[in-house]
């Protein structure tokens, strides 16, 4: 990619759903969700050619619902997790399942987007997350280092921890845990820390941030991104994406360790003096290509240093991390 332009993909309908395909390491791909109540909902698959600067599709067809958030499998590359709207009872609830692409479905095999005359694929249902009675689901996350067998399902103020068996087709629920306080508390995002031996997971509810331990299930602290986590996106309803870099809750917030017998004289007092200095929270970047409410953003399994942003209105918008943090923070 030339310097630090964007590439940006439209989706035919509004989108709020994004997650990379996380046990794809090797090449960099989105899934993308999508939200229409006159027209059958789809996952895009979006591959970004990194080397000519260009996106490549598939296009699975998700006829359950409209998507409000999507997750994949860290073990499964066909593996992912989708919540959705259905009515029930002339009541609209948020549903959790999970599925399987297609076998078909190879890498290396999509189409340009300029290309709309192939068929849609089918998803095959695997299993519901459908906690009884504790309403409606707003979000699947898995567990970041696992085998694929766990995952954690939000739904209302309760948070729920699923073991799953028989290849995903069967879904146990492990434990569970409610969200206390004052008014009618209701998750609305998390994300499961891939740090920590994976054993803690972080919420959001209105305005608030909190974290559970899935030995204990109490109170912890925010999301990271995997490989630098003092790098932490944010995505809002004024249309920007906003590039922090969160160096207080970061687990080296001066940088790697280094050896003083490698380091020269002044190398060495460079060292003492940024090292007097106290960390500094700061925004690094602010990205505005969207046009309407930025609902998702994620970062790539296969480069740490590129995200994807979504906003309501399906722009799909690909970024990296500025060329000179990247360094600042490898050298």
């Amino acid at each position: 990619m030339e310097d630090d332009a964007p590439v940006i993909y439209g989706l035919e309908f509004q989108a709020r759903a994004l997650t990379p395909q996380t046990a794809e390491t090797d090449a960099i791909r989105f899934l993308v969700g999508t939200q229409s109540l006159k027209y059958d909902n789809q996952i895009h698959v979006i591959d970004f050619d990194d080397e000519n600067n260009i996106i490549n599709k598939n296009v699975l067809l998700h006829q359950a619902g409209e998507i409000w958030h999507i997750s994949a499998s860290p073990a499964d590359k066909g593996v992912l997790a989708t919540c959705y709207n259905k009515t029930a009872d002339s009541k609209v609830v948020t549903c959790a399942a999970v599925w399987r692409m297609p076998a078909e479905l190879e890498p290396g095999g999509q189409e340009s987007p300029e290309d709309a005359t192939s068929p849609a694929h089918a998803l095959e249902l695997l299993c519901h997350l459908e906690p009884a009675a504790r309403g409606s689901t707003a979000c699947v996350t898995w567990e970041p280092a696992g085998d694929g067998k766990r995952v954690i399902s939000l739904a209302d103020n309760h948070i729920l921890l699923w073991d799953l068996q028989e290849s995903s087709s069967q879904a146990m629920l492990a434990s569970s845990a409610s969200l206390e306080g004052k008014g009618q508390l209701k998750f609305t995002t998390g994300r499961w820390s891939p740090h920590h031996n994976c054993s803690q997971v972080a919420t959001a509810n209105d305005t608030a941030i909190r974290g559970w331990d899935t030995r204990t299930m109490r109170v912890w602290n925010v999301r990271y991104n995997h490989s630098h986590d003092q790098l932490v996106l944010t995505g809002s309803s004024d249309s920007r994406v906003i590039l922090s870099n969160m160096v207080s809750i970061s687990s080296e917030p001066f940088g790697h360790l280094v050896d003083d017998d490698d380091l020269s004289d002044q190398e060495e007092r460079r060292l003492e003096e940024k090292s007097q200095e106290p960390p500094q929270d700061s925004v690094i970047a602010t990205y505005e290509e969207h046009e309407d409410s930025v609902y998702a953003v994620d970062w790539s399994s296969a480069d740490p240093w590129l995200f994807a942003s979504l906003s309501y209105d399906g722009r799909l918008v690909i970024n990296r991390v500025p060329r000179a943090l990247k360094y600042h923070i490898l050298l």
